[in-house]
């Protein structure tokens, strides 16, 4: 299996090459990526705990998920595709807004990423892929951001920087 490629951006978010995926963590390049958030009725936010497994912030919570576009793929069919693959269901997504941060892991890793936020709304149980995801919960809005504050550590590093301005958007559209 080859490994999966990221797609290098500029700041004005025009591709500028391919690159594999961990090489691109290694080196700190920024590239595409994109964070969905599935919110219920309740106004709650799907959370995911990464698996166990995974080569970096393994049992982390985090949003419902993320990842990085294909080349050839829009930002939309990139969400829809992994929450698939992890979540096992597909929701009619909404592009929010995008913006970059930097973010080293504690294994030297590095994202730089142009993160293309989503939203999506869903109200049954995932049928997660053991794989991805050790286990998932819904939380809400106001009580991640007074647990953040509490227990950051069960947090990915992503997470938390992306969630932020998650929040201040609702905050701005009153979503």
């Amino acid at each position: 299996m080859t490994e999966e490629k990221v797609i290098l951006v500029n700041e004005n978010d025009e591709p500028i090459g391919l690159m594999n995926k961990l090489e691109a963590h290694e080196k700190a390049v920024l590239h595409r990526a994109f964070s969905v958030f599935i919110l219920n009725d309740k106004n709650e936010v799907m959370l995911q705990q990464r698996a166990h497994q995974k080569y970096h912030s393994p049992l982390l919570w985090t949003n419902t998920c993320c990842s990085h576009q294909r080349e050839g793929e829009t930002n939309i069919q990139a969400g829809i595709r992994r929450l698939y693959e992890e979540m096992g269901f597909t929701a009619e997504l909404k592009e929010l807004f995008h913006f970059i941060y930097k973010a080293p892991f504690d294994n030297g890793l590095t994202e730089h990423e142009l993160d293309h936020v989503m939203i999506g709304y869903y109200n049954d149980e995932p049928k997660i892929n053991p794989d991805e995801v050790e286990s998932w919960k819904w939380m809400s809005i106001e009580a991640i951001k007074d647990d953040i504050q509490i227990q950051s550590e069960n947090y990915t590093v992503w997470f938390k920087i992306i969630f932020d301005e998650f929040y201040h958007y609702l905050e701005e559209h009153k979503l």
